[in-house]
């Protein structure tokens, strides 16, 4: 029940961050392995970025890649959140002395992430292809001509095979592995520090919102510079035999280099403003999962 339950809340709170998670990839792509002042910024913030978007694309254009988002974070915060609210309420997350455990934490967030994106990987790079996609005027980054999720899967499924679709998940892994981690500790670990104040009522669920919102702020600011490599690396072109056309091209060396590359100055922390606020508005949607879970 908690995998599906978890599952739920994260779609429900997907719906309302789709379109900050459209923004944010387009600011990720924008600018990609060139220089600050040799390209057009058609982004210039999140504000303008989703204006422009609504003027040119249509305001339906702010939710593409709705349908594997869906999927994406049914999948992988249904495993995740399932699988850490497990070993939390079995008490692996705590001391012999029955105190919590900041370590044990963070690694079992790392595992739980790990598990979840990695099964979910061919369908997050479909949605980064989807909402990527844009009139020639404002596009960036790689444009795939996918018809919708369905198409995607099946025409990379057929030209590249098994290899094709979970192309990119190695790379991503360094993502989901400091985010989870860092997103999981966090709130168990304020959640147990505000129990122990004793701020609010014990079992409220204002607990466990505000420690979802500070655990929003510390997976951003820890996550960030994967996140442009991740999206970077899912929307790279390919070549006949399915692999990336980019100097460097192993998972590894993009991820540390490709934000590098692309923006001197900004590139590694691209669009941290919508990355926030689409860690803050999702936060509620998954805190609620873990209202019952011990501290």
């Amino acid at each position: 029940m908690d995998f599906l339950m978890s599952g739920l809340a994260a779609c429900g709170a997907c719906v309302f961050t789709n379109p900050l998670e459209v923004v944010k990839t387009r600011m990720q792509l924008q600018g990609e392995l060139k220089a600050p002042g040799t390209y057009q910024r058609h982004y210039r913030n999140v504000f303008h970025a989703f204006i422009t978007i609504g003027k040119v694309d249509g305001l339906a254009a702010l939710q593409k890649g709705l349908a594997p988002a869906l999927i994406y974070q049914f999948l992988m915060n249904g495993i995740r959140l399932g699988t850490y609210g497990l070993a939390e309420a079995r008490g692996y997350l705590h001391t012999a002395e029955g105190t919590h455990s900041p370590a044990r934490s963070a690694a079992a967030g790392a595992m739980a992430g790990v598990m979840g994106a990695y099964l979910g990987s061919p369908i997050y790079m479909v949605k980064t292809h989807l909402q990527a996609q844009a009139a020639s005027e404002i596009a960036v980054g790689h444009q795939y001509k996918h018809q919708g999720m369905f198409q995607a899967l099946t025409e990379i499924g057929q030209k590249h095979g098994l290899v094709g679709l979970w192309r990119g998940a190695l790379g991503g892994l360094p993502r989901v592995i400091i985010g989870s981690s860092t997103q999981l500790c966090t709130f168990s670990s304020t959640k147990d520090l505000l129990s122990q104040w004793e701020i609010f009522p014990p079992q409220s669920w204002k607990l466990a919102l505000v420690a979802a919102m500070v655990s929003g702020i510390a997976v951003v600011l820890a996550m960030a510079p994967f996140d442009v490599a991740c999206t970077r690396l899912y929307n790279q072109p390919t070549n006949a035999q399915g692999k990336n056309q980019v100097p460097k091209s192993s998972a590894t060396s993009c991820s540390a280099s490709v934000p590098l590359l692309g923006t001197k100055d900004v590139g590694i922390m691209k669009c941290q403003t919508g990355h926030q606020l689409f860690k803050f508005t999702q936060a509620p949607g998954w805190s609620p999962i873990l209202l019952g879970t011990q501290s």
